[in-house]
């Protein structure tokens, strides 16, 4: 059984994958809570704003930051906020990292668009 991810304010079907759905149980530094984390999407079902903000934020919890470089994830049709979009997906090349020690901050990462469940109106396809 498939499921339907559609907008909660206009209804509009997001033709959004479950196959390209993280399982909850993977960890992210921005963490997973009330999210689905997908590792691809239909940019025609989307309109995708750059945010830049400067103020301390937490992104884990013995991390924080000045500015925050983040893209804000929209509908298409009614311009309502779904979620955003982190790189903190998989790596994007295949290396041992920085010094052998696995993937770090300086090895480019897979995006992950990490949608909002509270925006999303889910069914199942029967």
């Amino acid at each position: 059984m498939a499921s339907i991810y559609s907008c909660k304010e206009c209804g509009t079907n997001l033709n959004l994958n479950t196959s390209h759905l993280y399982p909850a149980t993977v960890y992210f530094p921005a963490g997973n809570k009330g999210t689905l984390s997908f590792a691809m999407i239909d940019s025609t079902k989307f309109r995708l704003e750059k945010e830049d903000k400067i103020r301390p934020f937490f992104e884990t919890l013995d991390y924080w930051g000045i500015q925050r470089k983040r893209t804000k994830i929209k509908c298409n049709n009614c311009g309502a906020l779904l979620g955003y979009i982190y790189d903190d997906g998989p790596p994007a090349v295949d290396t041992p990292g920085q010094f052998h020690f696995g993937p770090s901050q300086v090895i480019p990462r897979c995006p992950r668009y990490r949608l909002k469940t509270k925006a999303l109106r889910i069914s199942t396809e029967t």
